[in-house]
C-alpha cells in the first residue's frame, strides 16, 4: 500500500518561497501511469489541484499558480516537492500531495475520490 507523507515549516512569511516536501512509501515515485500530486485547501474553500509530476518526470501545472510553482523529485529518496514562490495570506492552506491516474486536473474541482492515495496533509500559514 502507499503511503504518502508531507514535511515542511508550518508557517512562512509573505513574499517567501514555500516548499514541501512529501516522502512516498510502499511505491516507487517511478511507477508508470502514476502522477505524483500536490492538493491544497484554503480555509472555508474546496480542494485546488496545483500541479502534478508523472513518473518519467513531465510537470504538469495548474494554469492560476504556474508563474509561481515548481513540482521536482528526488528519485533516490523516493519523495518529490512543491515549491511556491512570492506567497501571500491567500496562500494560507491545508497543503496534501497524493498519487492520481492522470495529470489533467486544471480548471476542475478536484475530490478525494479523484486520488488513490493521499497524505494526511500539512498546515502552512502565511503570515508575517
Amino acid at each position: 500500500q502507499v503511503r504518502l507523507q508531507e514535511s515542511g515549516p508550518g508557517l512562512v512569511k509573505p513574499s517567501q518561497t514555500l516548499s514541501l516536501t512529501c516522502t512516498v512509501s510502499g511505491g516507487s515515485i517511478t511507477t508508470s501511469s502514476s502522477y505524483w500530486t500536490w492538493v491544497r485547501q484554503p480555509p472555508g474553500k474546496g480542494l485546488e489541484w496545483m500541479g502534478a509530476i508523472g513518473a518519467r518526470g513531465s510537470t504538469y501545472y495548474s494554469s492560476a499558480l504556474k508563474s509561481r510553482t515548481s513540482i521536482s523529485r528526488d528519485t533516490s529518496k523516493n519523495q518529490f516537492t512543491l515549491q511556491l514562490s512570492s506567497v501571500t495570506p491567500e496562500d494560507t492552506a491545508v497543503y496534501y500531495c497524493a498519487r492520481g491516474s492522470s495529470p489533467h486536473y486544471d480548471n476542475y474541482e478536484v475530490q478525494k475520490k479523484d486520488f488513490g492515495s493521499w497524505g494526511q496533509g500539512t498546515q502552512v500559514t502565511v503570515s508575517s
